[in-house]
């Protein structure tokens, strides 16, 4: 996964095998025993019943919740895969099922023990309709909106020690997808406690296998986890370090976590912003270049003035993506060009340069979508009605994202577009959400893979914010996801980019990055292939 490190001083990486993790060498002697690791992080709407795996789609969530749960196997930097909570798994020749053979000296940290039960169980709770999963489901090709129409159809216990899942046809990203903290596991006395108690989390309800323990939760502030000193079964290649406490701080301002890190009150601070990066002194930092969706703008094809393709390519055309960008991050992100980034195999590249910044073709797309006339504030309208879209967002939003915001509607009201930019609570944001009630939202999404796409622009998909609904596209993406032949997927993937340059369901600003910083004081962090900092080695 591309990436690199730096420092204003030497920097080391190494990349250990197995599990993949870039990491330092562990400490030895009495000065590595015990101690606190304090992590700051963004993490501003974990709280919004954003503490259960199997139902939440925040990387946030993911990067916190990794330290608790544990997966039935590991995926490598590489794109392989090792056993962790499974030691064995096979895959049926015809792609329909998946057959895992358990570990048998695997305990959650409440004392119960995982067998095949457990791992049907918590699968059976990912699609569980109380349950209402978003990213988990969607890892294992289960469709919410539309079951029916799924490639999951379920686990089946074979005995004590082995699950197998059965799908009604291929699905090849199924081992991605049950590798991430997304499919972790509960321990089956936490599966029993009602969804809200799940969603919002506790030292009681948060309960897993994981090389650390929630003690204590105080949402929007602080989660304290201490050290899981009967863990043994860490994936292959990976080291347990010595930390026996880590800290996690909740500081939404990316000025604060800077802080932090540099006055010492934290040792790991994440969401680092590129133009940053230089203000940390010492600090170690880690630049991961995601692959997946870039951060984009998602315009809902079925409202309003937005159902025409015209508009949606005018506005497309009338942002100066490049600018803006750099106004806000300088150089620190690329522009993007594709509904994938740069890094994601099945990346089109006959795509960069292929649009830009052209006030005159968005004005001329916008007569000819009939928008001809002009307000009083200088805005057009047609048959009376001014062009005006809603931007939602949800609250907290970052600095950076706002002030990109800003300029992107000055771009707009250029060429006579009104928008109005809405940033609210997330219970509203979510409940305009499902029935697609919003205009333009906006995110990037991180994926190993093309798959990723599937999300955001299948019929149901769970990320589909463009309430894309089209026959044709679905079945090159089905096709694509039974692949299992990279070259295939990948000419299939750079059609369905194709379909979105055409289309404009999803406009690509920026290519991000996951930037994390770290003190002198910590060894052994490491990072999965989504850059998340992982503290299972850590020592201080």
């Amino acid at each position: 996964m591309p990436r690199h490190a730096r420092s204003t001083a030497a920097v080391a990486l190494v990349v250990a095998a197995g599990f993949g993790l870039a990491a330092c060498a562990a400490p030895s002697g009495d000065d590595a025993d015990g101690g606190t690791v304090t992590f700051a992080i963004e993490g501003g709407n974990i709280a919004n019943g954003h503490m259960n795996p199997h139902r939440t789609q925040l990387d946030s969530s993911a990067m916190v919740l990794r330290n608790v749960f544990d997966s039935l196997v590991a995926q490598n930097q590489d794109g392989s895969f090792s056993p962790w909570l499974a030691e064995s798994y096979e895959v049926a020749d015809d792609g329909l099922s998946y057959t895992f053979t358990l570990r048998d000296d695997v305990t959650f940290s409440d004392g119960e023990a995982l067998d095949a039960e457990v791992v049907k169980a918590n699968f059976d709770h990912v699609i569980d309709p109380e349950t209402t999963s978003f990213r988990a489901a969607a890892l294992i090709g289960y469709n919410t909106e539309q079951p029916e129409d799924s490639a999951y159809r379920e686990a089946v216990v074979v005995d004590d020690r082995t699950v197998r899942f059965e799908f009604d046809r291929p699905f090849a990203p199924f081992l991605s997808g049950v590798a991430t903290p997304f499919l972790g596991l509960y321990s089956p006395a936490s599966l029993e406690l009602d969804q809200a108690d799940l969603a919002a989390g506790s030292p009681e309800a948060t309960v897993g296998s994981g090389p650390f323990v929630l003690t204590e939760y105080v949402p929007d502030q602080e989660l304290v986890l201490e050290r899981n000193d009967d863990y043994a079964w860490a994936p292959e290649g990976a080291e347990i370090g010595t930390a026996q406490t880590l800290d996690i701080r909740i500081l939404p301002e990316a000025s604060v976590r800077n802080g932090a890190l540099t006055s010492g009150e934290a040792q790991v601070i994440a969401d680092v912003l590129p133009t940053d990066v230089d203000q940390l002194g010492d600090a170690e930092t880690e630049v991961w270049e995601l692959p997946g969706v870039p951060y984009s703008l998602y315009l809902n094809v079925n409202r309003g003035a937005l159902q025409d393709v015209r508009v949606r390519e005018a506005i497309a055309r009338g942002i100066d993506v490049e600018a803006d960008v750099e106004s806000v991050y300088g150089e620190g992100y690329p522009r993007a060009w594709s509904a994938l980034t740069s890094t994601t195999p099945g990346y089109d590249a006959a795509l960069e340069g292929s649009w830009d910044v052209d006030a005159a073709a968005a004005e001329a797309l916008l007569d000819e979508a009939g928008w001809t006339g002009t307000d009083a504030e200088g805005f057009r309208t047609k048959d009376g009605e001014r062009l005006s879209v809603e931007w939602v967002a949800w609250t907290p939003q970052p600095d950076d994202a706002a002030a990109l915001a800003d300029l992107i509607q000055q771009d707009l009201a250029g060429i006579g577009v009104e928008l109005v930019r809405s940033v609210v609570e997330p219970a509203e944001y979510n409940a305009r959400y499902g029935p697609k009630e919003i205009d333009i939202t906006d995110w990037s999404f991180a994926g190993t893979g093309g798959e990723v796409l599937a999300n955001h622009l299948r019929t149901g998909g769970f990320q589909n914010a463009s309430a894309v609904s089209d026959p044709s596209l679905d079945a090159i993406l089905d096709e694509a996801a039974a692949s299992t032949d990279p070259a295939e997927q990948a000419a299939l993937y750079e059609q369905v980019q194709q379909w979105n340059a055409e289309q404009w369901a999803i406009v690509p600003l920026y290519s991000p990055a996951r930037i994390t910083a770290s003190s002198s004081d910590v060894e052994g962090l490491s990072y999965d292939i989504y850059g998340r900092p992982l503290f299972l080695g850590v020592s201080v």
